[in-house]
């Protein structure tokens, strides 16, 4: 009796089968969906077969060995798109868009990150596909010549298709308006699958760039009657205490605030941010201050800082929306008062765009790798020592025309967190887990570059003339390492404390304001209002939709970029909304509904601030109280703007 052959039809059976079997491995090993209950669990099941079957069905047209290798090549690319979105979820808990692709410029520059990421059993991924080449190659005899019958092809795509329906209809009972209401990335994965993922995004991106083409000012106006109802009107005793004063920000990398007064074996990790957290020197402590940043990372944390405006759902502004019109606070303390305007950091300018961005921005200078020393004893990971950055950074602070607004943004504490161990000052807590552990290690090293380089501006005689924040930009450990996260702080890690997490914290130092802990709720997005604000510049006449932090009417309610947000008495988690007292979900219809009506103008908001974003809005924008930049007199060499 001969052998029986694998048939085409069963060759597509068997690869849609694989495909989908190897995103159920990443569902419950890599990624973490926050899958709760039989339903959830069932349509996680149902998901990926759908798109796959329809793909994989259209090479069931071809005759003979071709159909064999087109349904090969197919499910090796889907296999493809599955482990690329393992790996960026594990570096960015979020999901390659095409958006992101616009940001490849980045992936040299964080080569060593990604490689940190890879996984000793990733060979699961690709097993199957090494296994079939083999078959296909030397074991050709295996495989039927007979073609599978063509009338029968549009069967098995309305099969496909209508599992896709399917699918839809289970999700939308689980989670309405899917399609229509949802910020954030996990859930559409979670209830569509990655593959479906990639088609909406594709669609998703294809109307964003229309929107810009179809833009015009009645859409600016719609935006401005949204920010006018949320203007804050400044705090007499607060409005232009820092006229004229220098303004420095320092950029902490990936800095959380849990590490404040916490102890590895006895050692506190950041001793100098912990002197400033009690409130009894010159800073005011914001110990509830969170960061707003997407898929931008650090670039969504300027964007913010410097504009108040959300980043992007999709992708980073920076990459996507560089050449928009904006009214920066840069450009805004420079028009009204005179500043001179710039940012230092320890890697080249092509990194997130920014060389493109800032001139958007009006930042006169841009201090990039190119002033810096970066022989090799002096870079650690992405760029850098944050020590040597500080040192070096101060002889330009020096020269700058006073008054002047200077942004300086460390590298040191960035994922996968590496350090030298001579320079490690602190002991590993050895949970087990390389990127926690060396979190620790590399938060004590920025701490004392912090310190180091506070020191030298009292030292050069920059520090009591001037205001200075000192902030944390996003999360540094990702919700991946939620196992080590609750070793380290003897805790488990919830959603709802995962939130608590995203504490980035808010240091700031005012000329005649004395320090203080704040307990205010606070976000990125509040920044650009009250700088302005301290420096007697009323934020009314632009469109910005953070609040002043020192405003009786300050809005303390914290919006995150994927919807969720968190208020004094209220957190809105996947969909769930808790008390932020008892971190229990919420069961009183009174308190429910005022949630409810929080979560609604929550999503206003990120709809108005993506409205902007992709309108480019701004634009049409006849402020008399501003000037458009042009960015075609930026130019950042010979240490800065040629005019």
């Amino acid at each position: 009796m001969k052998d029986k052959k694998i048939t085409v039809f069963m060759f597509f059976l068997l690869t849609v089968l694989a495909v989908s079997i190897k995103t159920y491995f990443a569902y419950y090993v890599d990624l973490s969906l926050g899958v709760k209950g039989l339903t959830q669990n069932l349509i996680l099941l149902m998901n990926p077969y759908s798109l796959v079957a329809l793909i994989l069905s259209v090479f069931l047209l071809f005759k003979g060995k071709k159909a064999f290798w087109f349904i090969f090549t197919g499910g090796f690319l889907l296999t493809f798109l599955l482990y690329a979105n393992v790996v960026y979820f594990r570096f960015f808990s979020d999901f390659i868009t095409f958006s992101t692709l616009n940001q490849v410029s980045n992936v040299e520059s964080m080569s060593g990150a990604l490689w940190s990421s890879f996984k000793w059993y990733d060979l699961v991924y690709f097993i199957d596909t090494f296994v079939v080449l083999f078959m296909l190659i030397m074991r050709k005899q295996k495989f039927s010549t007979h073609s599978f019958k063509k009338k029968y092809v549009p069967v098995v795509m309305g099969v496909s298709i209508s599992l896709f329906f399917l699918n839809l209809a289970f999700a939308e009972t689980d989670r309405p308006e899917l399609l229509t209401r949802t910020f954030d990335h996990k859930y559409l994965v979670k209830y569509l699958g990655p593959y479906n993922f990639t088609v909406y995004d594709g669609i998703q991106t294809i109307q964003n760039n229309q929107q810009k083409a179809l833009a015009n000012s009645d859409d600016l106006a719609e935006v401005q009657s949204y920010t006018k109802t949320k203007y804050a009107a400044p705090n007499g005793a607060t409005f232009g205490i820092a006229k004229e004063k220098n303004v420095i920000k320092i950029h902490l990398e990936s800095f959380q605030t849990f590490l404040i007064n916490y102890k590895v074996n006895g050692q506190e990790v950041t001793p100098y941010l912990n002197s400033l957290a009690k409130g009894d020197k010159d800073f005011i402590y914001y110990d509830n201050f969170f960061h707003q940043t997407g898929q931008g990372k650090t670039s969504d944390s300027e964007l913010t800082m410097d504009n108040s405006i959300y980043g992007l759902q999709q992708g980073s502004a920076y990459s996507l929306k560089g050449d928009n019109t904006y009214q920066s606070l840069p450009a805004i303390m420079h028009q009204k008062q005179n500043y001179s305007t710039s940012v230092m950091h320890g890697d080249y300018k092509t990194f997130w765009n920014r060389d493109q961005v800032y001139k958007h921005f009006g930042v006169d200078k841009f201090y990039d790798a190119t002033y810096y020393d970066m022989s090799e004893k002096n870079l650690e990971n992405l760029g850098l020592k944050d020590k040597e950055f500080f040192k070096e950074s101060i002889p330009y602070l020096k020269q700058e025309k006073q008054p002047f607004y200077s942004h300086l943004i460390t590298l040191t504490n960035h994922y996968p967190f590496t350090i030298d161990k001579e320079e490690a000052t602190i002991d590993s807590p050895n949970t087990g887990n390389p990127t926690v552990d060396g979190y620790v290690q590399t938060a004590r090293y920025l701490d004392e570059a912090v310190h180091q380089f506070v020191q030298d501006l009292k030292k050069e005689g920059l520090y009591d003339d001037s205001v200075i924040l000192i902030y944390g930009d996003h999360y540094g450990i990702s919700e991946n390492h939620n196992k080590a996260m609750e070793k380290l702080l003897g805790e488990e890690i919830t959603p709802s404390k995962f939130m608590d997490l995203q504490r980035t914290g808010l240091f700031l130092k005012v000329p005649g304001v004395q320090g203080k802990v704040d307990h205010t709720y606070a976000s990125q997005v509040d920044v650009a209002p009250t700088l302005l604000h301290l420096l007697g510049i009323d934020a009314k006449p632009y469109v910005m939709f953070g609040t002043d932090l020192f405003s009786k009417a300050h809005n303390d309610t914290v919006a995150f970029r994927n919807g969720d947000f968190i208020t004094p008495h209220y957190k809105s988690i996947n969909g769930v909304l808790y008390s932020n007292k008892t971190n229990e979900p919420l069961t009183n219809e009174k308190e429910k509904a005022k949630a409810e009506d929080i979560k609604r103008h929550v999503e206003k908001e990120l709809e108005m601030s993506d409205k902007l974003l992709n309108g480019d809005l701004l634009r049409f924008y006849e402020n008399p109280e501003f000037k458009k930049i042009d960015p075609s007199k930026y130019q950042y060499t010979n240490g800065g703007v040629n005019k």
